[in-house]
């Protein structure tokens, strides 16, 4: 595909655009005005990333969440993928591109594509293990996707990243049959060979991806943990009628997956309570048996695997990915429990979630923490000192802070 004149001079402006306003973005509340040439969301994420990401990194950083490989072949993305693998190959290598997909917090997976632009790639680490959430990777196709949920393009120095401006990326959300997001499939190549079609191949990619999800047979003992703000328990895409006492005990394993010995199990759900073995026992027994006996017996660990919203918190916590703890993070830690290992670890995330807000340069942490701590006058007080003057959200955080001053 020749380098159109049209393309020459979208990436001129984009140029001129970058270097005029991503070293004032630095500033807190500086803000682009005036520009027909930059779209708002692609503004707004560079004035999010430029807290996290220097815009002259030559490349991803590696993720530090265990082996790729055994990463993918876990994914609930790799058989649906890997049965579209030689249409995938097909399509990158004759048309130019490299395929990638990512998991949930912007791993690259996977990756796929002709020799010499798998080499290209590899220079900026979009190859699998690399990450490109917004955190690590600032403004980038695969994190606007991740963050809207949305289908996205990002060309040439409408990337945060200068090391990315000789590129083009279309990707698409993939979201599973529950209509959680699973990961992000992304196709990209040099900014000469942009072309409009390139992003309706990625939908139709990521609907057939969607449709084998919705068709194909769950995997054995899948369960999904719901347990920040309110509380769910699904298995293989059903609800599972638990009791809140074994509710708790799921949470307390999935956030403990080294298990706990019946003594300590018992203490964290009951304290000094007096209650018999045989009531502690029967309900062990009646979660073991929801879960296919899931749950080792001498020492209690849980044997299938659980997706744990609150320990998708502190995972995330762990990379620095305050981005993704605020978006799962729905509240306290089952509100309505009063075992005291459940109450040990409400405290331990809210403190966790708080200070990770309080350390970030960012006011959208603040502006969306404040969302859930009406009462948290530091909180608010944060978000109004990394406002600009001319920030009109800085309305909204003074009318939190005055509330709370009030009470």
């Amino acid at each position: 595909m020749s380098q159109r004149p049209d393309l020459r001079q979208r990436r001129a402006v984009l140029e001129h655009e970058w270097s005029r306003w991503v070293p004032r973005l630095s500033v807190p509340g500086a803000r682009p005005g005036g520009s027909v040439a930059l779209r708002h969301e692609v503004t707004e994420s560079w004035a999010r990333s430029l807290g996290s990401v220097d815009p002259g990194r030559d490349s991803a950083p590696v993720t530090d969440g265990g082996p790729v490989h055994q990463r993918w072949t876990s994914s609930p993305l790799h058989r649906p993928v890997s049965g579209l693998a030689g249409e995938l190959h097909s399509i990158a290598e004759d048309a130019g591109f490299v395929t990638a997909v990512t998991d949930e917090s912007g791993t690259i997976l996977w990756t796929c594509g002709g020799p010499a632009m798998r080499r290209k790639a590899e220079q900026v680490n979009f190859a699998p293990g690399g990450r490109w959430d917004e955190q690590a990777m600032g403004t980038n196709a695969l994190s606007l996707a991740l963050r809207t949920g949305r289908p996205s393009s990002v060309f040439s120095a409408e990337h945060l990243v200068s090391a990315l401006h000789g590129w083009v990326c279309y990707c698409a959300p993939v979201h599973g049959p529950d209509g959680r997001v699973l990961g992000v499939l992304d196709l990209s190549t040099t900014w000469d060979r942009s072309h409009p079609l390139a992003m309706s191949t990625v939908r139709t990619l990521v609907s057939t991806i969607e449709a084998r999800l919705a068709t194909e047979q769950p995997r054995t003992g899948e369960v999904r943990l719901t347990c920040l703000g309110t509380e769910q328990v699904v298995r293989e895409g059903r609800p599972l009628p638990l009791r809140p006492r074994q509710v708790e005990i799921l949470t307390l394993l999935a956030l403990e997956p080294d298990g706990f010995s019946p003594e300590r199990l018992r203490a964290a759900l009951y304290g000094d309570r007096p209650v018999t073995a045989s009531t502690f026992k029967a309900e062990i027994s009646h979660l073991r048996r929801a879960l296919d006996g899931g749950i080792t017996a001498r020492r209690y660990a849980l044997t299938i695997p659980v997706s744990c919203d609150a320990a998708g918190v502190l995972r995330a916590l762990e990379r620095g990915d305050t981005d993704t703890a605020l978006r799962l993070y729905g509240g306290p830690l089952l509100p309505r429990s009063q075992a005291p290992g459940i109450e040990e670890w409400r405290t331990r995330l809210e403190v966790a979630v708080r200070e990770a807000v309080l350390a970030s340069t960012r006011p959208e942490h603040a502006l969306r923490y404040g969302e859930r701590a009406p009462y948290d006058a530091e909180i608010h007080a944060h978000a109004l000192r990394l406002l600009g003057p001319d920030d009109t959200r800085r309305a909204i955080a003074a009318g939190r802070l005055t509330t709370a001053e009030r009470d």
